[in-house]
């Protein structure tokens, strides 16, 4: 009773002082939610763009052409230590191997569908997400239509090639450091894998 009635006298404070803080004079006024800045971007937020509305886990579904790898590093089953920062949690996670395939992969630039600010150097979508990208594999400064939804408003959206990269990419399930559980995670490369 006495932790609810100091729970109420707090928020009456803190509702006082933000309704005393709004004034009349047309000047705007300091109050406490404006005192407070922004989390500075993270290099991993500046390269990767903001990954809060990634889709982290997949449905296993394989974009139709996709060749799978005749000799992968790291085969179907195995395990290997996730090296990658895509999502907070991830560096130096343990994942299982779900799939492995050989491909061209693109870090991209893009604005969303869905509007707001550019996406840049996400990582990764491969050569079979583009829309009608040909045979041959684009390289950097080239444009494509992203035929994937990792994020929302990404699938439709125009995207300038900022890297491509023939390699072998892995799907993978794997665990975060908070306990989050991602299955068929796409994509991890095979130089952001290491034995275990």
């Amino acid at each position: 009773m006495i932790k609810k009635k100091f729970q109420l006298s707090a928020l009456s404070a803190v509702a006082a002082f933000t309704l005393a803080a709004c004034g009349d004079s047309g000047e705007p006024q300091m109050t406490q939610e404006t005192e407070v800045e922004a989390p500075e971007k993270t290099t991993e937020d500046a390269s990767h763009g903001d990954h809060s509305t990634m889709d982290h886990s997949g449905s296993g579904e394989i974009p139709e052409g996709l060749e799978e790898a005749a000799d992968p590093t790291y085969p179907k089953g195995s395990t290997a230590v996730i090296t990658a920062d895509h999502m907070d949690g991830m560096d130096g996670s343990e994942a299982t191997i779900v799939g492995a395939f050989d491909t061209t992969v693109y870090a991209i630039t893009y604005t969303p569908e869905t509007g707001g600010e550019p996406v840049e150097n996400h990582k990764w979508v491969i050569h079979e997400e583009l829309e009608d990208p040909g045979s041959e594999p684009l390289a950097a400064g080239d444009e494509a239509v992203i035929a994937a939804d990792h994020m929302e408003g990404m699938n439709g959206a125009n995207a300038t090639i900022d890297s491509a990269e023939e390699t072998t990419v892995y799907m993978v399930d794997f665990k975060t450091a908070d306990g989050q559980e991602v299955t068929n995670h796409k994509w991890v490369t095979e130089s952001e894998l290491a034995a275990e």
